[in-house]
């Protein structure tokens, strides 16, 4: 089997080439381009340097949402262009949970956050037993205080990351009342090494869709679409 994994919900563009034995090629950059310029160039480059075909995929694994729209739609529209050239099914991986896979066999309750914006957080709450990961809190948008008092409910040490746990690092530093830390910084951010181990499993449990199928999953209206509701309801 082998997997593409894309993922470019977040600030960060990435994208690898992984097996059910190896992660073959992982390509991750975080600086100052938007995802229009990076990601095909790549995904390009990955292939050159691996010397393989596109046709020899099995599936695409893709960061599903939610996370930035016009990131989620540049990753999406990759994925299901490629599916749809090369025949190949699209495997929706939920960008929190592929995020939470980074610290995989953790013994902590992990808490991956993205800023949404709107002092909210796309975020959820995951675990790992037998080595798999736990789904404790769905991927959901929700304000960085309301998780944190969820997370304090519990009464479990915890371990944040992602971007939206480095801008709301101090009031989760303040707020939390458990044990926490904060992941180190090559964990802290999407991978595609870790979509994409996801992705095999998800492969192997059945759970992927036809190209002409595949949508990103938002969770949230977009900043135009709650602008245009917030005109209608004045009007």
């Amino acid at each position: 089997m082998k997997l593409l994994a894309i993922d470019s919900s977040g600030l960060v563009a990435t994208v690898a080439v992984i097996t059910e034995e190896a992660l073959l090629a992982e390509y991750t950059l975080n600086y100052r381009k938007t995802h229009s310029q990076t990601l095909l160039p790549m995904l390009q480059e990955i292939i050159r340097l691996l010397e393989f075909d596109l046709s020899e995929l099995d599936a695409i694994a893709v960061a599903a949402g939610p996370g930035s729209f016009t990131g989620l739609r540049i990753g999406s529209a990759t994925a299901k262009g490629l599916g749809l050239a090369l025949d190949k099914p699209i495997i929706p991986v939920p960008t929190v949970d592929a995020l939470a896979y980074n610290l995989y066999g953790v013994d902590k309750l992990i808490c991956p956050m993205m800023d949404a914006k709107r002092n909210q957080v796309y975020t959820g709450l995951y675990e790992f037993a037998s080595e798999d990961l736990h789904v404790l809190k769905e991927q959901t948008a929700i304000p960085v205080e309301e998780m944190i008092d969820e997370i304090n409910q519990r009464g479990r040490e915890v371990i944040y990351l992602g971007d939206g746990a480095k801008a709301y690092q101090e009031v989760i530093s303040k707020r939390t009342t458990v044990g926490f830390q904060f992941a180190p910084l090559h964990l802290n951010r999407q991978r595609a090494g870790a979509l994409g181990a996801l992705g095999v499993k998800y492969f192997l449990d059945h759970k992927y869709e036809a190209a002409a199928q595949h949508e990103p999953v938002y969770l949230r209206l977009s900043q135009a679409e709650r602008e245009r509701a917030e005109r209608l309801m004045k009007n």
